[in-house]
């Protein structure tokens, strides 16, 4: 009898001292990501993850270290992990979306900034980059909202793409006239 009421005990100190070493790994993980030791941050990363399988954070920065070493794949898999125990974290939905036009799957990606788009109505980034999809699937007049509205939010670079891609009334006009 006494081992029963001992053992709901010991399993509660064995998930705090877990807890504990998990933050301990992330931490250690993040210094060396920092400074840009990115497999020896994912080591400290498995083991913060081994020792909690939920950890949000942990998946995040191991994604980041993982797209540094250009491990595509298995950042990808990890922003993805990310986005399942926290699906409002959109830095992970841009993030995932810049590796997936990174390896082509353009679909993907602007599925991504999209989501971002839809959890953030005003991040910057996710409108430029979902405006350079529709630019590389050769759409750029309907990259154009996208680029303008990054614009407005502060994001002074996507001028340049508003300059490049973004046509005048009267340019668009000249064009179906031709």
């Amino acid at each position: 009898m006494k081992n029963l009421i001992l053992i709901p005990i010991l399993m509660t100190i064995v998930f705090v001292v877990s807890a504990q070493n998990a933050k301990e790994f992330y931490n250690t993980g993040n210094t060396k990501l920092d400074i840009d030791l990115y497999k020896e941050a994912i080591k400290d990363y498995d083991q913060a993850i081994h020792l909690d399988k939920t950890f949000a954070a942990a998946f995040y920065n191991r994604a980041v270290a993982k797209n540094s070493i250009k491990d595509y794949m298995g950042a990808i898999e990890d922003y993805t992990k990310t986005i399942e125990f926290n699906p409002e974290n959109v830095k992970a939905y841009n993030n995932r979306g810049l590796i997936k036009k990174t390896i082509k799957d353009y679909d993907g990606a602007y599925t991504d900034y999209s989501k971002a788009i839809e959890l953030k109505p005003d991040f910057a980034s996710a409108y430029f980059n979902r405006g350079n999809i529709k630019a590389l699937l050769e759409k750029p007049q309907e990259g154009c909202d996208d680029f303008n509205k990054a614009l407005e939010l502060g994001m002074n670079k996507a001028l340049e793409y508003v300059s490049k891609y973004c046509k005048t009334k009267e340019e668009a006009q000249s064009d179906k006239s031709e």
